[in-house]
């Protein structure tokens, strides 16, 4: 399906969207962060350590009084130095193709709306999603995808390749590190409109070369979570 409609549809049925994860992505406790060379912050810190990384994390938070963080799509990030897992043959990746929530561990993840289990799988590497489920989604005989990275391990063995998961059925939770992929606690929540043959897994970061291709496939994720601190 094209990216063009995928959008008009999402828009369409925006009133029927179910949370994500059960807070209000629009209240004064949330705020957006930032992880690109911008935040001076980051530039002196040991990102390699993540347990260091959950304490930045959680000091950003508090400077804006705020308990969950937000933000990240088509962010050009410094943060992914930590890890070998972005780098390229011809360049580094370093473009976010999704959005992070950043949120306690074991927070509850539930579907936005109907679909059917795509493919899930633990992609075990330092820095990569760890526990990840793909859902399929269909309106009005158009498919498209919401990928969730950063689980819990317990959030896979209940799945199988098919499975029907209902508008605001909880199916996963927010992991903790390391079994997360080793990340401060957050959900990486994606959309794309082509799986481009891929299952358990898909890019969440791209170099600034692919950038342009890939906005093509892996939507705003905006479109689903409606949180003013995206806009």
């Amino acid at each position: 399906m094209n990216a063009s409609t995928t959008i008009t549809l999402l828009k369409k049925y925006a009133a029927d969207i179910s949370p994500v994860v059960p807070i209000d992505l629009n209240s004064p406790t949330v705020c957006q962060l930032d992880f690109t060379a911008h935040n001076a912050l980051l530039l002196d810190k040991d990102l390699r350590n993540t347990a260091a990384f959950a304490q930045l994390v959680y000091d950003l938070l508090a400077k804006q009084n705020a308990t969950v963080g937000i933000g990240g799509y088509q962010e050009n990030r410094v943060i992914y130095n930590r890890s070998t897992h972005f780098d390229s043959q011809e360049d580094k990746r370093s473009v976010h193709l999704g959005v992070d929530i950043w949120m306690p561990a074991g927070t509850l993840v539930s579907a936005p709306l109907d679909a059917r289990v795509h493919s899930f799988q633990d992609n075990n590497h330092f820095g990569d999603y760890g526990p990840t489920i793909i859902l399929e989604h269909e309106l009005e005989g158009n498919t498209f995808y919401t990928l969730y990275g950063h689980l819990t391990r317990t959030s896979l063995p209940a799945l199988w390749v098919g499975k029907p998961i209902a508008k605001g059925e909880t199916f996963a939770q927010i992991g903790p590190f390391p079994e997360n992929g080793d990340w401060p606690p957050h959900l990486h929540f994606q959309v794309m409109t082509d799986m481009l043959g891929q299952a358990g897994d898909f890019p969440g970061v791209c170099t600034p070369g692919q950038q342009e291709y890939y906005a093509q496939i892996c939507l705003n994720p905006n479109l689903l979570l409606q949180s003013v601190y995206l806009d």
